[in-house]
């Protein structure tokens, strides 16, 4: 194992200190107040991982339970978020994938092509992934594995301006934006399916938040008490004794209770860090407004967010079985699905049905995304493992593997087909789609500094 592939497997909760400390002091913080921040991410990671581990260790059995009670056929096994991010840092592309990205970001500050700063190093595996499957499908091509993994990360950080003004607006986060490539795939199901149910007549009388559900029906609208709710009807279906099913319950309450008060420790942690950012940006770019990149994480614990993805939970597990043609049952990325919604609720204004909807939708083409890529997902793990031994990459005999992080994305699933599967067409619309977009964007910038100058 290398430096680069040791450090990787230390985790996001050793990382994220490490890598927040040594940004606070570049940009100018004191050790100690750099240190702090650093801290509380980590903390957060930590926190996190013990909440979502809260789903995957209690529920993959009663869930499993299910799938034998009903004799459920699915032949893609959920690996999680860590199988993939295994598959993403354990390649020649993942070695390099963090320098290549911010020089390439560093480059389109310059050329004014975004506006965003992207410090949220652990999600560059989203990136990694990507180019290590192509790099896989490919033939174990570095050059094709790094134009799909660049192509996405380009297209991600002008997503992220593009829903910058947004993001800051609804969550009050000024100066913050989402370069993460899964989230942001989710903008275009938000924008087209807002607009449709818009028109559609009488809809706006749905128009309920989550603080509208409290109002509404008291203590049962309390996203604790629909995953106590959500917990218990998952334990009755597995046909689990009394104490097992109130324990579900009380555990999925807790999930729900949990995750807002950890994702208060990374508002702590990178805001300080943020606005230290900002003010370096200001000086080295002469006041030109500048975008933080950060984790989504800041903003999952958001009440809108809870209600859905408790809501979604169950709703996904039947519709994987009733779908046509699926292979894929999420079991081990159910943990992921809060992260479905933080550039979602920018536009729906926190609409539980809106938002639940567009949830929905998006998920029944991520559930085909993952079928589909189920085959390379598993000659890229099964490489991986048969390289490093590690765990997390190995597949049960007789699946194939899957995960619904990222593999369900849009952004990388179009970046995958067009990439491995549209030889020399698909790379070519790949290449103007991004350059498109990168003009676009440098207009929009030129275009609000001019606005800004004549305002002052």
């Amino acid at each position: 194992m290398d430096v680069f592939s040791y450090i990787i497997s230390l985790g996001a909760s050793v990382m994220m200190p490490i890598i927040f400390t040594v940004i606070g002091l570049c940009i100018g913080m004191k050790f100690g107040q750099a240190l702090k921040s650093g801290l509380y991410v980590g903390v957060g990671f930590v926190g996190l991982g013990v909440v979502t581990a809260l789903l995957t260790t209690n529920f993959n059995d009663p869930l499993k339970a299910i799938c034998d009670l009903y004799h459920l056929q699915l032949n893609v096994f959920d690996m999680g978020w860590p199988a993939a991010a295994s598959v993403a840092y354990n390649t020649a592309v993942g070695a390099l994938i963090i320098p290549i990205c911010l020089g390439i970001n560093v480059l389109m500050l310059l050329t004014k092509t975004t506006s965003t700063l992207n410090i949220d190093l652990w999600n560059y595996w989203h990136y990694a992934f990507i180019g290590a499957v192509a790099y896989f499908v490919m033939g174990e091509s570095l050059a094709w594995g790094y134009f799909a993994a660049i192509v996405c990360y380009i297209i991600t950080l002008v997503l992220a301006d593009i829903t910058a003004t947004k993001f800051q607006k609804y969550y009050d986060l000024e100066g913050i934006s989402i370069p993460q490539p899964f989230c942001q795939s989710f903008m275009p199901f938000a924008v087209v399916i807002n607009k449709a149910l818009d028109k559609i007549p009488g809809f706006s009388r749905l128009d309920v938040d989550a603080e509208g559900l409290k109002r509404k029906f008291g203590v049962f609208g309390e996203p604790l008490l629909l995953g106590v709710i959500v917990g218990i009807l998952i334990g009755v279906a597995a046909h689990f004794d009394v104490k097992m099913v109130l324990t579900l319950g009380v555990t999925m309450g807790a999930v729900m209770e949990l995750i807002p008060r950890i994702t208060k420790l990374f508002i702590d942690g990178l805001k300080p860090i943020s606005v230290k950012a900002q003010e370096m940006v200001d000086k080295r770019l002469h006041g030109r407004k500048v975008h933080i990149g950060m984790s989504p994480a800041l903003v999952i614990g958001h009440p809108t967010t809870l209600v859905v993805s408790i809501l979604l939970i169950p709703t996904v597990l039947v519709v994987s079985v009733i779908l046509p043609g699926n292979q894929f049952l999420p079991l081990a990325s159910l943990a992921g699905m809060f992260y479905l919604f933080p550039i979602v609720l920018p536009y729906t204004k926190g609409n539980v049905v809106k938002t639940f909807i567009i949830g929905l939708v998006a998920l029944i083409f991520g559930l085909y995304f993952v079928t589909d890529m189920a085959p390379d997902f598993t000659l890229a793990a099964n490489a991986v493992f048969e390289a490093t031994k590690d765990k997390a990459a190995q597949i049960p005999q007789g699946f194939t593997g899957g995960a619904l992080d990222f593999a369900s994305s849009l952004i990388g699933w179009v970046i995958y087909k067009l990439t491995c599967y549209v030889r020399y067409v698909g790379p070519a619309i790949l290449v103007l789609l991004t350059l498109a977009l990168m003009v676009y964007n440098h207009k929009q910038i030129v275009k609000s500094e001019k606005l800004a100058s004549s305002n002052k």
